[in-house]
């Protein structure tokens, strides 16, 4: 009795993960997905470049391996953590997605063409405060020691301080479309 809760929640989570392979393999039958398949298969087609830069970065921080391909182990590690990881993990990770170069910090011009990428991508290039602002404005507040770079220890204290900047990064990689298109294709699979 105690454990039919358990079960299913596991039975669930079972159903779930074999739809995701299931719109995996039917997207990309030799299992492995290429950075052209990885825009197909979100959605992301004739971006801008800032856009196109970073679903490319996306791309390389989802490839774990950096076999340039995704498998899909990968794929699910991804969408998991995204959709249910802790928020430490989270930030985390947006983080590796930001430093772009790879080179432990995230300056300016890394975070100010992730802005306009996520603008760009989500359709919400015309808002009140531009790309620049709202990046200056980032820095101005989480940026403590003022060097023009944000560290993975100033970026996660920030991320939690600041509500702006927490809501910027979660649009940035919201999988809410992702995941309705999965659950409107259970039927037609």
């Amino acid at each position: 009795m105690g454990n039919s809760t358990g079960s299913t929640v596991d039975d669930l989570q079972a159903v779930e993960m074999h739809l995701w392979y299931k719109k995996f393999m039917i997207e990309c039958p030799s299992g492995q997905l290429t950075l052209h398949e990885f825009k197909q298969f979100f959605g992301m087609k004739g971006l801008d470049p800032e856009a196109n830069a970073y679903i490319e970065q996306m791309f390389r921080t989802f490839d774990m391996n950096k076999d340039g391909y995704i498998d899909f182990m990968e794929y699910v590690a991804a969408l998991s953590l995204v959709m249910r990881g802790k928020m430490e993990h989270k930030l985390r990770w947006y983080f590796k997605l930001y430093d772009v170069d790879g080179n432990g910090c995230i300056d300016r011009h890394e975070l100010l063409n992730i802005i306009k990428a996520i603008r760009a991508i989500n359709g919400n290039e015309n808002q009140e405060t531009t790309a620049e602002d709202f990046t200056n404005r980032v820095f101005d507040r989480i940026d403590i020691n003022g060097d023009g770079e944000l560290s993975l220890e100033e970026f996660v204290a920030g991320a939690r301080s600041d509500d702006d900047f927490m809501e910027v990064m979660m649009k940035s990689l919201d999988l809410t479309h992702i995941v309705a298109m999965i659950h409107n294709r259970r039927h037609s699979i």
